[in-house]
């Protein structure tokens, strides 16, 4: 590996880093690189692991990881530590906003909510339609998410 690197560090004249590598096997894996300029290589690359074979939702799914950046597949996936210190951060804010106790629990318990639907891929409004989740648009295909990775360069 280090042989390929420094071949393109010297094609390039760049310093090329490896920062993170992935493996997705078995089922059908789609791919979505995005450029945020013409006049730039893909700043943004998505690999997305189907249960089974759509190519087009694939590819779909890939462009709605590129935009949204979920960290997790589902909410079951999503760390126990942090919804504790969302949960934490949000009693402080609230607290600090002056809002009355009785209605602290649900002020957090809605901002803890609104965190998990924001990096759980399943839960997130679908890119091409708002109207739907994207675990919607998976069941309507008859496919689900197994895994993806989301790279950006210099992450």
């Amino acid at each position: 590996m280090q042989e390929v690197i420094d071949e393109g560090n010297a094609m390039l004249g760049e310093k090329i880093e490896i920062k993170r590598i992935s493996v997705l096997t078995g089922s059908p894996v789609s791919l979505y690189l995005h450029k945020t300029s013409p006049d730039l290589p893909p700043q943004v690359g998505v690999l997305v692991q189907l249960k089974s074979a759509a190519e087009s939702v694939g590819k779909d799914i890939a462009q709605h990881i590129a935009a949204f950046a979920p960290l997790f597949v589902s909410r079951d996936q999503v760390p126990a530590d942090e919804i504790a210190k969302e949960r934490r951060l949000a009693e402080e804010t609230a607290r600090t906003e002056g809002k009355p106790e009785a209605s602290i629990a649900k002020i957090v318990e809605g901002r803890v909510t609104g965190f998990v639907k924001e990096v759980s891929l399943l839960e997130q409004a679908f890119a091409k339609d708002a109207k739907k989740t994207v675990q919607q648009i998976l069941d309507e295909a008859k496919t689900a998410v197994s895994a993806f990775n989301r790279f950006r360069v210099g992450q």
